[in-house]
């Protein structure tokens, strides 16, 4: 652990609870946030407030970044107030944020050329796990850019996995991901089909989520379908960077994924129905739509 006050940059769903229990593992946290309520939340856990980026990585030397997407990495770190106008040298950046492998690697080599260490370091978990402490992380970059991040890492995080160089844990994302995509997609087309034969949805959901057709996708999603519940999970549209990642490196290999072409179809026509804003679990609606019947605990669809 180092001394210097630790950076982070991003307290969102994913961001917030990181950067508490990393507040809690080093001697100064500086932080820095759009929302000042999620700058309030952190400051009074004792971390520091920052101006911005700029303000970050004048007191920083190590930086961890966790953003919507690829541009608002690129922002933060190239901007007109981004890290790289006042980086000294000697900047190292991990960045949480999940994005496409390529963009993994251009912003490294982009980020080289300005004197800054880049890695990429997604992570893996619900926003619960987030604030536990126990999302799984996958970090990109050379084998002493891990030994030098794990101490932090071990803050965040229960299994610290070093998936090989930059832009290979968002290729270990993307993949982990994409067989989660897999079982919820599967999940809506057959739950409706369950129904339409006679079968009562919570006897369906209690097979399900015990029996050999269980899954993480099965006991996270299945109760909430039984509730009706569409919302406070990662949206369709929010998580297709995951698909876009996975569709470049079929492409780059020349790989086969008719199951995963599947999937994506109904990811896809659940997006075109309008359910892009709600959760994965909202491509369960296009097949009920299609059968006439709804997946819900004693009602119907309301």
């Amino acid at each position: 652990m180092t001394s210097k006050p630790v950076g982070f940059i991003g307290l969102g769903q994913m961001g917030r609870g990181m950067a508490l229990n990393l507040a809690k593992a080093v001697d100064a946290l500086c932080v820095f946030d759009l929302s000042s309520d999620a700058m309030a939340a952190l400051a009074a856990a004792g971390a520091i407030q920052s101006a911005g980026p700029r303000a970050v990585a004048q007191t920083c030397d190590l930086i961890f970044l966790c953003l919507p997407s690829a541009s608002h990495s690129r922002s933060v770190i190239f901007g007109p107030d981004g890290l790289q106008a006042s980086a000294a040298g000697g900047l190292t950046i991990v960045d949480t944020t999940t994005l496409d492998r390529t963009d993994a690697i251009a912003i490294a080599r982009e980020a080289a050329d300005a004197g800054i260490a880049y890695w990429d370091c997604p992570v893996s978990g619900l926003p619960q796990r987030a604030d536990d402490g126990t999302l799984t992380v996958l970090f990109g970059g050379s084998k002493a850019a891990f030994d030098m991040a794990k101490p932090f890492l071990e803050a965040i995080g229960e299994e610290i996995v070093h998936c090989g160089p930059v832009g290979c844990g968002q290729a270990m994302k993307a993949i982990n991901n994409i067989l989660y995509d897999v079982n919820i997609a599967a999940l809506c087309e057959v739950l409706p089909l369950a129904v339409a034969v006679g079968l009562e949805p919570e006897a369906v959901g209690r097979v399900v989520t015990t029996a050999s057709g269980r899954s993480f996708a099965s006991t996270h999603f299945v109760p909430r379908m039984l509730e009706n519940c569409f919302d406070k999970d990662f949206t369709l549209n929010g998580a297709y960077k995951d698909i876009v990642n996975v569709q470049h490196m079929a492409i780059e290999t020349r790989a086969s994924l008719p199951v995963v072409n599947a999937m994506i179809s109904s990811y896809q026509s659940a997006i075109a129905a309008g359910f892009g804003d709600e959760p994965k679990s909202a491509m369960l609606k296009v097949y009920e739509k299609a059968l006439g019947v709804a997946f819900r605990r004693g009602r119907p669809e309301e």
